[in-house]
This record gives structure tokens, sequence and C-alpha cells, in this order.
């Protein structure tokens, strides 16, 4: 496959520096899949964002026989692309290495969905928050979109499915998308907020929500959320009675249930909101010992069910939600 035009529209909407480069893979049977990976990485001084795309082969390389999934992931406040990749822990390294594994549960996602083009963009900025970031933009949701759509159009010509997914402040990203359109174009195709859900409001985001959902057999929503009302942090209650995500997520859910029929259910862990054959999901997790869940829902392969819940890779992949890492031979040094 040639290089879309659209590549070089990019270059004259962003001012970046960028780096396109294949990584060098260790001894072992997943290392040919690991050294054709190859990087973009997208630095833009005038709006501060930090973006780095993760592609399984050079551009070129990638079949137009595949369907092409591009994966949008707003990163959690706080962290680096690095963290958020993760890595095998070494003595020294920083524990964050291992506390989300976005690059390993993608090739292993990979592995899984073997007919597609699985593309991921770890979505940063210089604030290392997108909270943060909007309120410093003059127009911080247009400028999402406007992003979007331009790194979308680096892969055009394999007309990508797009999903919004994010981590903690991340799901500020996607709320700023949803606050730019008036509705959710349907080539967003999956939606996930991974205990990143705070700013949600039913006034706000619904409708829009609803709308997409009902527009399509292929639009999924997942939302993983724990009870995060009920910890005590140095003293203090981690969040506000209505501004966690366990009330956020509970809030959404009695909304859409005015559109979507739901099923409900629990285990001893987790209580499951379910509608339309799984393309809506919400999963909570009770929270008996007070304690902070929130990264354990990404390690806990929470990436890779956000990704394939309610499809047939689901069935394919073995794994379960808040089980025990199905990814670990995935895991680079």
């Amino acid at each position: 496959m040639k290089v879309p035009a659209s590549l070089f529209i990019l270059w004259i909407l962003f001012t970046f520096i960028s780096e396109a480069s294949g990584q060098s893979g260790e001894a072992g049977t997943r290392s040919l899949l690991w050294e054709k990976e190859q990087t973009i990485k997208i630095n833009n001084g005038l709006n501060k964002t930090v973006i780095q795309i993760n592609l399984p082969d050079r551009l070129e390389n990638l079949s137009p026989k595949k369907t092409t999934l591009l994966i949008f992931f707003a990163l959690p406040n706080g962290n680096s692309i690095e963290w958020t990749m993760g890595k095998k822990i070494l003595p020294g390294d920083d524990w964050h290495y291992d506390i989300q594994h976005i690059a390993a549960q993608t090739r292993y996602l990979r592995e899984v969905m073997n007919d597609h083009n699985i593309i991921v963009a770890y979505m940063a900025n210089e604030l290392k928050s997108w909270p943060a970031w909007k309120k410093q933009q003059p127009n911080g949701p247009m400028e999402i979109k406007r992003i979007v759509d331009s790194i979308s159009g680096i892969f055009g010509e394999l007309h990508p499915d797009i999903m919004l997914n994010s981590h903690s402040g991340g799901g500020s990203f996607i709320f700023g998308y949803l606050d730019a359109v008036e509705e959710i174009p349907g080539q967003i195709k999956r939606i996930a907020f991974i205990d990143s859900d705070y700013g949600y409001e039913d006034s706000l985001h619904s409708g829009k929500l609803s709308q997409w959902l009902g527009s399509s057999r292929d639009h999924y929503l997942n939302v993983l959320a724990y009870n995060d009302s009920v910890v005590i942090y140095n003293g203090k209650p981690l969040v506000s009675p209505t501004g966690g995500t366990w009330y956020r997520s509970k809030m959404m859910q009695r909304k859409l249930s005015e559109s979507f029929p739901f099923k409900q259910h629990a285990d001893t862990a987790l209580i499951y909101y379910t509608s339309m054959s799984n393309k809506i999901s919400i999963i909570l997790k009770t929270n008996e010992e007070g304690r902070i869940y929130h990264t354990e829902q990404v390690a806990k392969n929470g990436f890779i069910h956000t990704v394939i819940s309610g499809t047939k890779y689901a069935r394919k992949a073995n794994y379960r939600y808040w089980g025990e890492r199905v990814y670990g031979e995935f895991i680079r040094p």
C-alpha cells in the first residue's frame, strides 16, 4: 500500500517532530512480530500535545484486505507514554512501568484479532493531564476533534474503524471529542472509559451516546469503574460523593436505561450491567475493603476487554476481566 496523501496534509495541519522507527526484538517466539512494530512520534509545540502511534508493521505493508482498527488511547493524569506502554520491570525501574501494559495487551490483541491491522495512538500532552490541557486551550474540544480527524487521515486509504479509549483523566479527552460534535460519527465504532468517566453529564452526553449506540449494530460502549466513593486517602475521601467514577457510571447507566433495556447480575467482585448482547457493557468493581483499584482495572486485562467485549474475539481470547494477566509473554524488556 502506498503512503496516503493525507500524511502530507497532516504535516500542514501540525507543527511537529515525527520519528518513524522499528523496534528491535528479543529472542523468542514473539520477536519476529515485535521487530516489525513501527512508531510515529508527533510533538506539537503549538497545542502542546504529545502523540505516539504504534503500528504492527510499516505503513505501506499494512494489508488493505484486513480491517484496520485505530485506537486512540488517552493517557491518565501524571503518566508518560512509556509508563502507559509498559515493560518488564528491572531493578531500579519506576513501578509505573508495570501498571497498565497497553503495549503488551495490544500485542495480545493482534494475535487474537489476526484479521485486523491494530494501530494504537497514545494521546498525551505536555501538562500530563487532559482536564488541565482543556482549561488552557481556548477551544479545546474542537482541537481534540481536529487531532482525531487528522490522525485518522494518515490511515484514510485503509478506511479504519476508530475506537476512543481512555484511563483516568484521559476520559476528559473523549468527552472533549463528544462536546465538539453534534452527532458521534459512524466511523467511531467503540468508546471505552476505564475508570475515566469523571466528566460525564446526562445533559451533555447521554443523548449523543444513545443516538450513536442505536444507529448501528457495530457500535459498542464499555465502562469499567470501581467503588471509589468509600476510599479514604490521607485521611480524606478520595472523591466527592458525586464526583467519582462509581457515581458517574451508575448515573450513565440509569440514563441509558431509558433508551435500552439492561440486564444486571453480580458475582463476588463485580456488578455487570449489559444491554443489546453486550453492545453496552458497564462493569463495576465492589470495594468492601475501601482500597484503591484505579490502575488495576487496566492491568487486569481491562484494555483487552474494552476492545473485544461483545464480539466473536472475546470467546477466542480466553481471558477474563479482573482475572490474571493473559498478556505476560507479550511484555517486552
